[in-house]
């Protein structure tokens, strides 16, 4: 029955190319777009009727248990992972001469510096010192933090202190 169906799906595809060709990207598009879902619900309805849709949920929970044991990993790129999305989005792709984020090192302010830091306007060299030591050693890469987390906080000392 499987081999008939398949078939026949072929054949109707066979006499729908020339149509789908023929049409514009857009309607092209459309098409594919419910196409796809036609044929995740057929082999959902497939899997119901034939008893296999156990496997199917058994490989739904193995990748959602993957995704949770992984996510401290993806959330520790996180940053890097939109910064580099955005990039590609804007169509503004990293040049190979500056480093990662050299474009936010060029504009940090020192208003941002003082809010990386967690300090107030007007805050001493010692302070500035005394704020930067605290955090990069708790947000340091060596002990388990983030590069741009690390990268941010040594930004802003060097923007307050000038240099």
């Amino acid at each position: 029955m499987i081999r008939v169906l398949m078939l026949l799906a072929l054949v109707l595809a066979i006499l729908m190319l020339p149509r789908f060709v023929k049409a514009s990207a857009e309607v092209r598009s459309k098409r594919l777009n419910q196409l796809a879902w036609l044929a995740v619900a057929l082999i959902f309805i497939v899997l119901l009727f034939s008893g296999k849709l156990s496997g199917l949920l058994a490989l739904v929970g193995v990748i959602f248990a993957f995704l949770l044991r992984s996510m401290p990993v993806i959330l520790r790129y996180a940053p890097q992972l939109h910064s580099i999305w955005l990039r590609f989005k804007a169509g503004n792709p990293q040049d190979n001469q500056s480093g990662p984020g050299s474009a936010r090192k060029a504009s940090m302010t020192k208003a941002e510096a003082l809010g990386v830091l967690g300090l107030t306007p007007g805050a001493t060299e010692e302070e500035i010192i005394q704020a930067h030591r605290k955090l990069i050693s708790r947000f340091h890469p060596d002990r388990g933090g983030s590069d741009y987390l690390a990268a941010q906080i040594n930004q802003a000392k060097k923007t307050l202190l000038g240099r």
